[in-house]
C-alpha cells in the first residue's frame, strides 16, 4: 500500500507507507496531491526553519507571480481569518505578531491555568466514573482543552458549546483537497466565529478582565499593538490549535497504551510526574496528531540530489519523521520512558507551537487523573474507527469502561 491519503486502510496505519517512502528517497513527488513529499526527521527539521519555504507566498509574490490562482471570492472569510493568524503569517508580520502575543501569552499566565486544569481533568474523570465509562473522547478528551481555552480567553461558560462546532468546521479547510460543503461550512463557522469574537473584545476594551483577550489588548511595543484582526486570528487559532492536538494525543494515546498493555502496567505503576511527562511526549511522537505541515516553495531549494523549484508545494511528514529510524531507536515500539525524544509534533523555527507548555499540561493532567490512585483501570469496549482525514488524525470515539 502506498501514500493514499483518501483511502481509509492509509488512515488507519500511514506507518508503512511512510517506510515505503523513506526507501524512495529524502524528497517523492505525489501527482495525487500535487506535492513533494518529505519523509526524513533530518530534512522535515531542517526545512521548518528554512527561510526559502513560507506557510504563505503572499508577502512576497501575487498569486498570478507565483503561478497560483486566487481562492474563490466567496472564500475569503475563511482566508482574512486564517491569513492573520500566526501559522501562517510569514517575517516580518509573524516576528511583530508573536512578539505581541508572547507578552499576553506568557509562562505565568499557563502555570496560573494549572490548578483549573487538574480540577476540570479530575472531575471529567469522575464523571466517566460515575457512568462506569462511556466515549473517552467526548466526556474527556474534547471538554478538557476546549474549557481550558475558553477559561483562557474569558469566554463566558454559557456560550463555550459555540466554540468546538466552530472550530471542526474550520480545520476542515486543512485537509487534503477540501471539497465545496466544507468550504461553505468553514467560511460561515469563520463569520460567525469573527462576530462573537469581535462582540466578546469589544466588552473587554470597556470591561477588562484577567484573561487573554484583555491581554492582547493592552500588549504594545514600539510597533504598536494588534489589530482586531489579528487579536481575532490568534483566539480562533489558540482554540483550533490548542485543542485539537490535544483531543487527538489523548484517544490516540490510550489507543496505543491499550496495544502495549505493558507499557500501560508500567505507566500506572509509576507514581513520578517526570515519568508521566516523559511518556506523553512518547505518545505525541509514537501517533502523530498532525501528520503533515505543508510551506510553499519561495526560492529553489535542493533535497538530496532532488531540485525544488520555487512555486512547487512541500508537505513536511511529520509521521514519518517521528518514525525515523536514522534518527529514533526502534520507531515502531512504543517506548514510556524513552529519554532521546525530540519529536517534531509541536513544529520547529518561527511556527514552534506557541501553546506547547499549555498542551503538554492538559495531556498530563488528563493521564494523570486517569491513572491516578484510586481510579480503576480503563479496558477498551471495541475497537474503535479513525476519522476520515488525514492532516489532523483522530478517532471517531474511544469507547472504554472501568
Amino acid at each position: 500500500m502506498g501514500f493514499d491519503p483518501w483511502d481509509a486502510a492509509f488512515v488507519a496505519d500511514p506507518y508503512p507507507a511512510y517506510r515505503e517512502l523513506r526507501e524512495q528517497g529524502r524528497a517523492v513527488w505525489c501527482e495525487a496531491t500535487g506535492q513533494w513529499l518529505v519523509p526524513y526527521y533530518a530534512d522535515v527539521s531542517a526545512l521548518l526553519r528554512d527561510r526559502r519555504l513560507g506557510r504563505t507566498y503572499l508577502h512576497r509574490f501575487t498569486h498570478e507571480e507565483f503561478g497560483r490562482e486566487a481562492p474563490p471570492p466567496e472564500h475569503e472569510p475563511f482566508h482574512v481569518l486564517n491569513g492573520n493568524g500566526l501559522l501562517d503569517l510569514e517575517d516580518p508580520a509573524h516576528a511583530r505578531v508573536r512578539r505581541l502575543v508572547a507578552k499576553a501569552f506568557t509562562p505565568r499566565t499557563v502555570e496560573r491555568l494549572v490548578p483549573a486544569v487538574q480540577r476540570l481533568a479530575g472531575e471529567l474523570v469522575g464523571r466517566l466514573r460515575a457512568d462506569g465509562g462511556g466515549d473517552l473522547l467526548g466526556v474527556v478528551a474534547e471538554p478538557l482543552p476546549v474549557a481550558v481555552i475558553a477559561e483562557l480567553l474569558g469566554v463566558p461558560e454559557a456560550d463555550r458549546g459555540l466554540l468546538r462546532p466552530w472550530s471542526a468546521d474550520i480545520c476542515g479547510m486543512f485537509e487534503l483537497r477540501p471539497d465545496e460543503e466544507t468550504a461553505r461550512r468553514a467560511v460561515r463557522a469563520s463569520v460567525e466565529f469573527s462576530a462573537y469574537l469581535r462582540g466578546l473584545i469589544a466588552e473587554r476594551r470597556t470591561r477588562p478582565g484577567d484573561d487573554l483577550i484583555s491581554g492582547l489588548i493592552a500588549a504594545h511595543d514600539e510597533d504598536g499593538r494588534l489589530s482586531e484582526q489579528e487579536m481575532i486570528s490568534t483566539c480562533v487559532l489558540l482554540l483550533n490549535a490548542g485543542h485539537e492536538a490535544t483531543v487527538n494525543t489523548t484517544v490516540n494515546g490510550w489507543w496505543a497504551l491499550f496495544r502495549n498493555p505493558a507499557e500501560l502496567a508500567a505507566l500506572r505503576a509509576s507514581r513520578d510526574p517526570e515519568k508521566l511527562s516523559t511518556a506523553v511526549d512518547e505518545l505525541m511522537r509514537y501517533d502523530t496528531p498532525l501528520q503533515m505541515f505543508e510551506r510553499w516553495v519561495l526560492d529553489d531549494i535542493h533535497i538530496g540530489d532532488t531540485v525544488i523549484p520555487r512555486g512547487a508545494e512541500v508537505a513536511l511528514l511529520f509521521g514519518s519523521a517521528n518514525r525515523d529510524p536514522a534518527r529514533f531507536d526502534e520507531p515502531d515500539a512504543l517506548d514510556l520512558v524513552r529519554a532521546d525524544n525530540p519529536h517534531l509534533t509541536f513544529g520547529a523555527g518561527i511556527h514552534y507551537c506557541l501553546g506547547a507548555p499549555l498542551a503538554r499540561r492538559e495531556l498530563e493532567a488528563s493521564f494523570g487523573a486517569l491513572l491516578a490512585d484510586g481510579v480503576p483501570p480503563l479496558r477498551l469496549v471495541e475497537e474503535p474507527q479513525w476519522q476520515e482525514g488525514y492532516v489532523i488524525r483522530g478517532l471517531k470515539q474511544l469507547l472504554v469502561e472501568f
